[in-house]
């Protein structure tokens, strides 16, 4: 398995991604995580959408929470082939609670708990943490990646103008 120090640092401690780093025109890499509700969830099943794919640490953390409800505001104005995922590694049950206390209702959460099958297939799951990094990635309707980001500093929020101005521009 890939590992890689240096790209990201939580409190100014470096960190250490595990899997394979991916790139701006590599073929998205399949998944399966698990929904609020224990179904699982593929790559495949977003076939012939614009994905605009998030990947936070925890949502009961104050950064993941902000960034959790900026992406769902946002996402009720986006085109409807525009599906946003949020992704972390909490349990599904925890997840559910957290998206019916906070309101969450145009993103979709997925929990990566099981097998960390995205984070290892993106290349942000973080080794000493067992989470996953901070990250935005867009795929578009032939499952390519048109925009990553690795937010360097897990405790900083990504760039939502230039996540949101990708995922609209692979329209």
């Amino acid at each position: 398995m890939s590992e890689r120090s240096g790209i990201i640092t939580f409190q100014g401690n470096a960190l250490t991604l595990q899997g394979s780093p991916i790139e701006v025109g590599d073929s998205a890499p399949d998944f399966s995580v698990l929904t609020t509700e224990l179904a699982p969830k593929t790559l495949a099943d977003y076939t012939g959408k614009v994905i605009l794919l998030v990947t936070v640490p925890s949502l009961d953390t104050p950064v993941c929470d902000v960034e959790a409800r900026r992406f769902n505001q946002e996402a009720a104005d986006l085109h409807e082939d525009i599906k946003v995922l949020t992704v972390s590694t909490d349990l599904p049950f925890a997840q559910a609670r957290w998206c019916g206390a906070s309101g969450i209702e145009s993103v979709e959460v997925l929990s990566d708990h099981k097998d960390l099958s995205l984070g290892l297939a993106y290349g942000v799951a973080i080794k000493e943490l067992r989470l996953l990094a901070r990250s935005v990635f867009v795929i578009n309707r032939d499952q390519k990646i048109v925009y990553s980001q690795i937010v360097p500093e897990v405790t900083d929020e990504p760039d939502y103008e230039a996540a949101i101005k990708a995922a609209q521009a692979a329209l």
